[in-house]
């Protein structure tokens, strides 16, 4: 399938009129630059960052976080070049369309999917968890059955209502228009840098390098493994390009909010990273709150109810645009008829996609709810590297198949730049677990049915 010119040549208001239920243009590249801080820092720093740590990779996380920036430094550029040339709605998805056809955009939307499901469901937990530390340090605690996941612990959780409830207020927000979640959001991101510069700061004077000394306790294959589990961290700077459709000028503003958040937040959790398994042995960082836990050991219990405000603030921007980017791929499927016409349906006054919107918000409140986080975060790594891999691929497709066309951002280095963020990409993937893979592949499985149950019948390729 070659990329219609005249969309891509065109001036970026010319090109989204010509695409169907068209979205409101708001942002501003400001805009996509804090929506992609706001999905980007969140559950990596404040959640994943002591369990990987503890589990993975011990002091050497700062390594994986290093590992990963540099996989999705390598794949940012590839979806800057791409995101320039296509400002459309669907993300990854979008441009397996152009690049690789139909049958591969189905997989990559559906891989998408789960991925922003996954994402959104385990940064919820993540934020439940943080809320009710908070609460208990103001002696309110919610019962087990209120606050606990029936398969997290049969015996006594029924319900994490907590994470339900935010994650169905944020789908209201979602609904009602993007302005008023952009402005949201921003004031999200605010609080949490403060909060994580306070920390940084407060805790660099406090640092036992004695914790450092065992400094790769899993050997290089922890790094890999633990740079594979906290990936999912970095999916934020995806979810700017879903957003293409709702910029001024997506041409311009979509790879400088790509490159701009991705650079920015990469350098964060490095030197997060370091700072806490300064503070605090890698050992006992297998926690829900590892950085609240960090300043109570260095005697600053006052910093710990900041902390948790912070991260409650940040995790709340992590779902927002999650949940955004998941329905605007729904969209966007949805739009080439692969999925019900319904999923493309736009409010008349909110000029949102109301019911994909809805769908997302559901589905997501009821795995909170109901789901463990354990296994939640492998499955969006190995889903986002998968989708990373395609956009590489993407980008090198493009480039021997139509390379006349015009580029308003072009990948430096090419074919070597995708190429090397393709190898990286799959290196990490070869560090998950198999029971990861297992699942991954189940989930293809089901998609497929799909596909040829229903989308390869009703999609626009088939109309006349």
């Amino acid at each position: 399938m070659r990329i219609p010119k005249q969309l891509l040549q065109c001036k970026p208001v010319d090109a989204l009129t010509a695409i169907e239920n068209s979205l409101k243009q708001t942002l501003s590249a400001k805009d996509l630059t804090l929506l992609g801080v706001g999905a980007i820092i969140g559950a990596g720093i404040f959640v994943l960052t002591g369990i990987a740590a503890a589990k993975y990779a011990g002091p050497a996380i700062t390594l994986s976080f290093v590992l990963a920036g540099v996989a999705c430094a390598l794949a940012a550029l590839c979806y800057s070049e791409l995101a320039s040339m296509m400002p459309v709605s669907g993300s990854a998805y979008s441009y397996a369309y152009a690049t690789l056809g139909e049958l591969m955009a189905w997989i990559i939307g559906w891989d998408l999917v789960l991925e922003y499901a996954l994402a959104s469901s385990t940064v919820a937990i993540g934020w439940a968890g943080y809320l009710n530390s908070f609460l208990q340090a103001l002696g309110w605690q919610l019962p087990p059955y209120l606050s606990t996941a029936y398969l997290a612990d049969p015996a006594a959780g029924f319900v994490n209502l907590p994470a339900v409830v935010i994650v169905l207020l944020l789908t209201g927000l979602l609904i009602v228009g993007i302005r008023q979640s952009a402005v949201f959001n921003f004031f999200m991101v605010l609080i949490k840098l403060a909060v994580i510069l306070g920390f940084i700061v407060a805790g660099s004077g406090h640092i036992q390098t004695a914790n450092w000394a065992d400094f790769t306790p899993f050997g290089f294959g922890g790094v890999l493994t633990g740079a594979g589990v906290i990936f999912f961290a970095y999916i934020g700077f995806d979810a700017v390009s879903t957003a293409a459709q709702e910029a001024v000028d997506p041409q311009r503003d979509v790879p400088f909010g790509i490159i701009v958040s991705l650079a920015l937040c990469t350098v964060l959790y490095i030197v997060v990273a370091a700072v806490l398994t300064g503070l605090v042995p890698y050992t006992e960082l297998n926690v829900a709150a590892p950085i609240a836990l960090a300043a109570d050991r260095i005697g600053m219990s006052w910093l710990s109810p900041i902390i948790k405000i912070g991260a409650i603030a940040g995790l709340t921007s992590v779902m927002l645009v999650l949940l955004m980017g998941q329905s605007r791929i729904f969209f966007a499927m949805a739009n080439d008829r692969l999925l019900p016409p319904l999923f493309s349906k736009v409010h008349p006054r909110f000029q949102t996609p109301h019911l994909s919107t809805l769908l997302v918000g559901v589905a997501v409140a009821l795995l909170a709810g109901f789901m463990p986080i354990e296994k939640l975060g492998e499955l969006v790594s190995i889903g986002t590297l998968f989708a990373f891999v395609l956009v590489c691929s993407g980008v090198m497709v493009l480039r021997v198949s139509q390379p006349e066309l015009h580029r308003h951002f072009r990948c430096p280095g090419s074919p070597y730049v995708p190429a090397s963020g393709i190898l990286v990409c799959l290196s990490l993937m070869a560090g998950l677990p198999l029971d990861t893979w297992i699942r991954l592949l189940v989930w293809l499985l089901v998609g497929f049915a799909i596909y040829f149950s229903y989308g390869i019948k009703h999609s626009k390729l088939r109309e006349p």
